[in-house]
């Protein structure tokens, strides 16, 4: 065995978590996980439940689609929970929480949350992916939108998604 060897047996594996809502995870948000792969060794999806809301996609349905986005990929895994991001990330073994950045009002808020989860995790550190230009109009709010009024949504999902077979019925 050579010394890179001994190392490489060694070397803590690097997780990332990648929380949000997800309602509905977009072709955005898979370019994110796809990227985040070159990055780490395993990326945790963890769909984010908040009781208040009720969204598009009950939480079970969005666990679902993103399962299905990533069947052929061992290297992310799906999770539900609720509460504390950084909570998820010490229950998975994450040390980093990926972010998405659209622009600069995404920015000054994931700034902010990274500095508040730095204080009260210091162990997580958080890493901003910028978004492609091409999906830069790409957001869950957008889908949701047109969703609502009969628009076809089919350019904004991961490929061989239907979203009818994960709505609410």
């Amino acid at each position: 065995m050579q010394e890179g060897d001994i190392m490489s047996c060694n070397q803590k594996s690097r997780v990332a978590l990648f929380p949000g809502s997800f309602d509905p995870f977009t072709v955005g948000h898979e370019d994110i996980v796809r990227r985040a792969l070159n990055l780490f060794d395993r990326v945790v999806v963890a769909v984010g439940v908040n009781r208040a809301k009720r969204g598009l996609l009950e939480p079970e349905a969005r666990v679902r689609l993103i399962e299905r986005v990533f069947a052929y990929e061992p290297r992310v895994e799906v999770s539900r929970y609720e509460g504390l991001t950084v909570e998820e990330c010490h229950r998975v073994g994450a040390e980093w929480i990926v972010r998405g950045v659209r622009g600069a009002s995404d920015f000054e808020m994931e700034r902010t949350n990274a500095m508040v989860n730095g204080v009260v995790a210091p162990d997580v550190e958080t890493v901003m992916i910028c978004t492609r230009s091409e999906y830069e109009v790409v957001s869950s709010s957008v889908v949701r939108e047109l969703l609502t009024f009969g628009g076809d949504v089919a350019q904004f999902l991961p490929e061989g998604i239907n979203i009818n077979e994960y709505l609410n019925k």
